[in-house]
């Protein structure tokens, strides 16, 4: 990993434990020291940090909504994993046999939180000016994107907004939540006037509930792209 990352860690222990899934060490106790959590953690502030640096010095038009809301679209768990499988991370993270199983290597959720820790690891291997500079490369398409401010916001203030025209709001409800604590799987419906728009699954509630508004928000835009009932149809075969 550290050879297609271009980076020469001097202390590899990091970059392991940046690969270690919790399921993995669940299953395999005794082989690691420990799983990726911490370094997550400390990789979501790097990552926060070193994107809203760069986008302030790149967009100096931009007011604060409008930088919040460019980083939002790259540091959420969507954005995240794009920048995950830009460099096959996927391929190099220890999971458990269920998890594997189960697609773990291309859920986004997971590959978001694994990037996290990566970029933890290499921020306290390697500092600041390397973290920095290699997140600035392989984000370079998002933070140099000068997308209109309107397409930046979330898909759940998209729905919303877009609900709202006609006096309704979008309702989220869980109907399902299964596997074990370290690789909890969510499923989320999202209804608008008592319909189901949209359902969405993800390792937490709130990417859950993303992907039901991403699917209610292509839901009701092929709906409000069909023409209305009868009409191109021509006249019925009684017509006279």
């Amino acid at each position: 990993m550290a050879a297609r990352l271009g980076i020469a860690f001097g202390d590899p222990s990091l970059l392991e434990r940046a690969l270690v899934h919790g399921s993995w060490l669940h299953e395999h106790p005794d082989d690691a020291p420990g799983h990726n959590e911490r370094l997550e953690f400390l990789g979501d502030s790097v990552i926060s940090l070193v994107v809203s640096e760069a986008l302030h010095a790149r967009h100096p038009a931009d007011d604060e909504g409008v930088l919040s809301a460019r980083r939002a679209e790259i540091v959420s768990a969507t954005g995240l994993a794009r920048l995950a499988r830009r460099i096959d991370l996927g391929d190099a993270i220890l999971l458990g046999e269920g998890e594997a199983q189960r697609g773990g290597r291309a859920r986004g959720a997971l590959l978001a939180s694994a990037f996290e820790a990566l970029a933890g690891a290499v921020f306290l291997d390697l500092g600041w000016n390397q973290v920095r500079d290699w997140l600035l490369v392989l984000a370079a398409p998002e933070l140099e994107a000068d997308a209109p401010a309107g397409t930046l916001k979330s898909p759940k203030s998209r729905l919303q907004e877009l609900t709202q025209r006609s006096g309704e709001r979008p309702d989220y409800r869980v109907v399902q939540s299964s596997g074990p604590d370290h690789a909890r799987e969510f499923v989320v419906e999202v209804s608008v006037a008592g319909e189901v728009v949209g359902t969405g699954t993800g390792s937490s509630l709130r990417t859950a509930e993303t992907v039901a508004a991403e699917a209610g928000l292509d839901e009701l835009g092929r709906r409000a792209a069909r023409p209305p009932a009868g009409r191109g149809s021509g006249p019925g075969p009684d017509a006279s």
